[in-house]
């Protein structure tokens, strides 16, 4: 008997059509232009119009996703959301999602990782399909970070952006798919990268929300190395479980954090840059979003055929982080 496995049938994402260029920031925080683009890589983000939620970018990279795989929403066994910026609290953005596609008998629910959402999401996924639980499953990576930005900091304004990306993920028989997947974490880093108002430990307040304490507060010298290090070696473990070097890989996909944090993980795993997908550029940090994203760019685009292996590896909040390896 083959081995049960998962394999990514179809991708798609989706950001919103609005720019914010880092010209505009300039108007709206002290910083430049040149400035932003020496530590970020960053020359532009995507950013919603009021009134579009989560589950709006979600559906458009569903449908897209779903198109590509030839899946009907009736198909899907399960719908996973990762993100960390839902709709409302409750429901889950994913039970909005399955109603706005009709797929109606899917279950659905949200994973919270942080960046790490998407990869978080595809091991659970590929467990259970691996396992024989599910046939077809719609994984998403999406969040609104300009909603949970401090407009007024530039250390983390810069760097955000909104988006969405989407995968089907449908069981087969036979070599490749989704080869292996390592998630970790380190609730000592919780400090690192937080939002420390608006849950149920500490509420909102008048006091906090004048205070920005409700948007993303970070400590940009030890998010770095910690992402470098940590996205380096769940990545060489991957490798290694299936005896393979980074010479083997065709396209490294990181979590699109900074482009300095990215060209030094490159270095670090000793993998040629032309093999590197980035798109930071145009979007900026979409958290979850970046790597599904940034993984339909590249098929749409034919820099991923058939055969090809394919590394994904983020980091996050929490603090999380990931990698999976995965044949085409």
């Amino acid at each position: 008997m083959r081995l049960r496995r998962s394999k990514i049938i179809g991708t798609g994402s989706y950001h919103p059509p609005k720019v914010l260029s880092n010209f505009d920031l300039e108007q709206m925080v002290e910083t430049t232009n040149q400035w932003i683009i020496e530590r970020t890589g960053i020359h532009e983000r995507r950013i919603v119009e009021k009134g579009e939620g989560l589950s709006d970018l979600c559906e458009r990279a569903s449908r897209s996703a779903m198109k590509m795989a030839g899946v009907k929403p009736e198909d899907l066994d399960q719908i996973i959301v990762g993100t960390i910026t839902p709709d409302m609290p409750m429901p889950a953005s994913a039970c909005i999602l399955q109603k706005k596609l009709g797929a109606n008998r899917a279950a659905a629910y949200d994973l919270a990782a942080g960046c790490t959402g998407f990869i978080y999401s595809l091991a659970v996924a590929d467990q259970f399909i691996r396992t024989g639980c599910a046939r077809t499953i719609l994984i998403l990576g999406a969040d609104i970070l300009s909603n949970i930005v401090n407009w007024k900091d530039r250390a983390t304004c810069i760097l955000f952006g909104d988006g969405a990306g989407a995968a089907v993920l449908q069981s087969y028989e036979g070599t490749g798919g989704v080869m292996g997947t390592r998630i970790r974490s380190d609730g000592q880093g919780v400090d690192l990268l937080k939002i420390p108002m608006g849950g149920s430990a500490c509420p909102a307040t008048p006091e906090s929300l004048g205070n920005g304490d409700h948007c993303i507060q970070m400590m940009g010298s030890e998010v770095f190395k910690c992402a470098v290090r940590s996205m380096s070696e769940v990545a060489q473990e991957v490798l290694n479980d299936f005896g393979l070097d980074v010479k083997d890989i065709d396209l490294l996909i990181p979590h699109q954090a900074n482009i300095r944090i990215m060209n030094a993980m490159t270095r670090q795993l000793g993998i040629d840059p032309d093999r590197v997908m980035v798109t930071i550029d145009k979007y900026g940090n979409t958290s979850s979003a970046a790597i599904p994203a940034a993984l339909d760019e590249a098929v749409r685009r034919g820099r991923v055929q058939q055969g090809d292996r394919i590394l994904l590896t983020a980091f996050g909040a929490g603090l999380t982080w990931g990698a999976s390896l995965i044949q085409w």
